[in-house]
């Protein structure tokens, strides 16, 4: 990277899964870390401690005043995200907001006009498409390794569901949301489906509960159309698991399908390809860390975000584009209300913004 001077990054929250943004943070060398805010001064002084932080709030406009930061990464649940992302971007900061973004579509679009009034960049942490089989599967179908692609299907398989105590030991809040699998989880393979794929046009989802214990669904299948003519599945139920040494690594297993053979990913992030006519499947080499969640996503994505501000690289999931993530996951829960096919944009005015 050639700017010599650090970005200012400000955090807020401190839940199970900031943990890895904030290591992310440490480990790229134009940044210095300059505040964490959380309702508990005790967590973030833990965190203080950890990640070598410059200094604790427990008050976001505090934080904003005293450190003005030029990124505020926003790592907390959904129902806080409109409040915060707005008093950041009233202070002049860029904003990197958790997924998922926002309560629903409403407040998702909300935030994006005022981050367009504000002139900041507010970007949608999604970390799934910068797993690294999933950039080795876009460069394979880029170079067309298996030609035209006909069909794309993820068995989300994480197998943490059963049970009581389903999801307390890290996330517990998950057995209280009352759209669980899809605004949750299945947002990633929307996205990721998007990302190799192409645009999605048409969905239909049937979705069910498994688990007694909580309150939104967690199992579910749902069929996507595609704009070039594909077709996608995602099979999903983190009630069962797969072959995997790790559970969470993949959280699954995909099969991409194509006019010239077939890509296979498994649970140990193994890319296969076989070519139409053969049935020899053949690994592909490609290099990755097996660390912290995803196969280092959190930091390649924290990387990639870091790369546009310093060097003025393309940015990926931007907010306004992440909205046409949201417009498809309200149609798959129309469609399973209403038991039909629906069509993104005839179903949500912001699929096009």
């Amino acid at each position: 990277m050639s700017n010599t001077k650090p970005l200012r990054v400000a955090c807020v929250g401190t839940g199970y899964f900031s943990q890895f943004h904030y290591d992310a943070w440490t480990r790229i060398e134009d940044v210095r870390l300059v505040g964490v805010c959380n309702r508990s001064l005790e967590k973030a002084e833990d965190f203080k401690q950890r990640f070598n932080i410059e200094q604790t709030f427990d008050d976001l406009g505090k934080m904003l005043t005293q450190v003005k930061p030029d990124i505020v990464d926003i790592i907390t649940p959904p129902e806080t995200h409109e409040k915060y992302v707005n008093e950041c971007l009233s202070m002049g900061a860029h904003v990197i907001c958790q997924k998922p973004f926002g309560q629903n579509a409403a407040e998702a679009a909300s935030m994006v006009k005022l981050a367009k009034q504000a002139n900041r960049k507010l970007i949608v942490h999604e970390n799934f498409r910068f797993m690294p089989w999933y950039r080795k599967i876009k460069h394979l179908l880029d170079c067309r390794a298996i030609g035209s692609v006909l069909n794309i299907t993820f068995r989300l398989r994480p197998g943490d569901g059963q049970g009581d105590d389903a999801y307390l030991a890290r996330q517990p809040y998950f057995q209280q949301m009352p759209k669980f699998l899809v605004h949750e989880t299945a947002i990633h393979l929307i996205d990721t489906f998007r990302f190799l794929v192409g645009e999605i046009s048409d969905v239909s989802a049937r979705l069910r509960r498994c688990n007694p214990v909580i309150t939104g669904e967690d199992s579910g299948v749902i069929i996507f159309d595609f704009d070039n003519g594909a077709q996608g599945i995602f099979d999903g139920n983190r009630c069962l698991d797969h072959a995997a040494s790790n559970h969470r690594r993949t959280m699954g297993e995909m099969l991409i399908e194509g006019t010239e053979g077939t890509i296979t990913l498994d649970g140990e992030g193994i890319v296969y390809l076989r070519n139409f006519g053969e049935q020899k499947e053949v690994e592909q080499a490609y290099s990755w860390l097996d660390k912290n969640f995803g196969g280092d996503c959190v930091y390649l994505f924290t990387k990639h975000v870091v790369s546009h501000f310093i060097d003025n690289t393309p940015l990926e999931n931007t907010a306004a584009e992440y909205l046409r993530n949201v417009a498809v996951e309200d149609a798959i829960y129309q469609s399973n209300d209403e038991k039909r096919v629906v069509n993104i944009c005839a179903a949500n005015t912001i699929c096009g913004a």
